[in-house]
């Protein structure tokens, strides 16, 4: 189908961006906002602008039923959910799809294999992709997962599966550190992602962590926006992102 009309389910830069790119395509575009965000450049730039009412992130810009109402007055054939609030939120996805309406995105299916490292790593071990030694299995239990890391051998970093920005994850240097690196990593993973699953991988001491991106399309077009070294990081947060990397 022909897209005529997008509605972006974000703000700031990256709604700009979204509607600078509709534009040059011939695309119409519908931002929404929330009341204190009225005056923001992306209310002025889009075609149409609705309001998402007033209150906290849950009540506006990640309100499911408003966006999905907006988008069915407005007439938007595909809601583009830019990065952050609902583009990685899989339930989202297939309620955009139920309502006929393209997301611009990944699928859902995509989504939930992406944001569970362990059902990731099952993934692309069908297709022998190298993998930093680990385990990566189901068994959770302590006793199971302390002999696993003595297999793996110290030091031995513990993930949490579910999530990311560096919540659930402990470095363990000796044996005598794994239960209690093991339960802070669980409680911390479970607090903040609802999921307390972890998998073990081989500690590297001086890493270079290298991306790149991959994009596909419905007409299986497949391309890779070449590699971005982000190996600055505090926290285990990127702070700097360089392409082509040094």
């Amino acid at each position: 189908m022909k897209i005529k009309t997008i509605l972006i389910a974000n703000r700031g830069e990256i709604a700009v961006r979204v509607i600078k790119t509709a534009r040059t395509m011939g695309i119409a575009t519908v931002a929404v906002y929330a009341e204190d965000d009225r005056q923001s450049p992306h209310v002025r730039l889009a075609d149409r602008a609705f309001s998402l009412g007033e209150g906290a992130l849950k009540e506006t810009y990640l309100n499911v039923e408003k966006l999905l109402r907006i988008a069915q007055q407005s007439g938007a054939d595909a809601i583009h959910p830019g990065y952050g609030f609902l583009s990685e939120n899989a339930n989202f996805c297939e309620a955009v799809e139920k309502a006929g309406i393209v997301f611009i995105g990944p699928t859902a299916e995509s989504i939930r294999l992406m944001g569970d490292k362990i059902g990731s790593k099952v993934a692309v071990e069908k297709y022998q992709v190298p993998m930093i030694p680990g385990y990566h299995g189901s068994r959770q239990d302590s006793d199971f997962l302390a002999g696993e890391a003595r297999k793996i051998g110290y030091p031995v970093l513990i993930k949490a599966s579910a999530g990311g920005g560096g919540k659930g994850m402990r470095i363990v240097h000796s044996d005598g550190e794994f239960a209690e690196a093991l339960s802070g990593a669980k409680s911390e993973a479970a607090r903040a992602f609802g999921n307390d699953a972890v998998l073990l991988e081989k500690y590297v001491t001086q890493p270079r962590h290298i991306e790149v991106q991959v994009m596909s399309d419905t007409h299986g077009t497949h391309l890779h926006l070449f590699e971005r070294e982000c190996s600055i990081q505090r926290r285990y947060q990127k702070i700097i992102e360089e392409t082509p990397a040094p």
